[in-house]
């Protein structure tokens, strides 16, 4: 499903009336936050499109490459609960991806001869030879992407969003992160998810969708407010 569920984006000068409304809209911010979510979607869908004509999904795409020892094309071994750990999702998730891949031949479940209470996992010679028949279309299509981009351009590029995902992860960390021992509670304490500020977010998004189509002329000058 993508993240922005908008055809065509506002216009500056839309987001400059919505800010009349809502005070704490940024317009400047809010249209890199609008061009962020729609490229993302944009990189998302070419390389999804691919997968899904190979019947492969973006879960289980990502277990098969962190089985992937990616310097000799052979197989990590890995217990369920680590590749969770690495992917950043649940045991129970991780579980379902497994056991389609196990299905599909691609993965194989195996005793740990250190504990054989522990289930390892690996790629199956399938597994591998899958990755090694999709792999260069992947890789493909992401050259193609960032072909419009000089190799400058792609280093700030790289700085810039990491600059965002920091002030994100600082700012609004995860559920996991914040009930982390030492980690620090959100600003409201315990309540804080029942702030009212999280009903408004539907408003906003009306209100910017309403902008959209109340677009001025398209030679109204771009002004940015001070």
């Amino acid at each position: 499903m993508p993240l922005l569920l908008l055809k065509d984006l506002p216009r500056y000068e839309c987001l400059l009336q919505a800010a009349k409304l809502f005070p704490e809209l940024d317009p400047s911010a809010c249209e890199v936050f609008l061009h962020l979510l729609r490229t993302g979607d944009e990189a998302f869908r070419v390389t999804e499109e691919h997968f899904h004509a190979r019947g492969l999904s973006q879960g289980r795409f990502t277990v098969l490459m962190l089985l992937c020892d990616k310097t000799c094309g052979r197989s990590h071994t890995f217990t369920p609960a680590q590749l969770a750990e690495i992917a950043g999702v649940t045991r129970a998730t991780m579980t379902g991806l497994v056991d389609t891949l196990e299905r599909d031949g691609m993965v194989v479940r195996t005793p740990d001869p250190a504990d054989r209470r522990q289930i390892t996992l690996q790629l199956t010679a399938d597994g591998i030879s899958f990755l090694n028949e999709i792999l260069p279309e992947h890789f493909r299509r992401i050259a193609s992407l960032a072909s419009v981009l000089s190799e400058k351009e792609r280093r700030t590029l790289v700085r810039l969003l990491g600059k965002i995902a920091t002030r994100a992860a600082d700012q609004f960390p995860t559920a996991t992160s914040a009930s982390s021992p030492g980690a620090a509670a959100p600003e409201g304490g315990p309540s804080a998810k029942a702030r009212p500020e999280a009903s408004a977010k539907p408003r906003a998004a009306s209100v910017l969708k309403a902008a959209a189509r109340r677009r001025r002329p398209a030679s109204a000058p771009r002004s940015r407010a001070a």
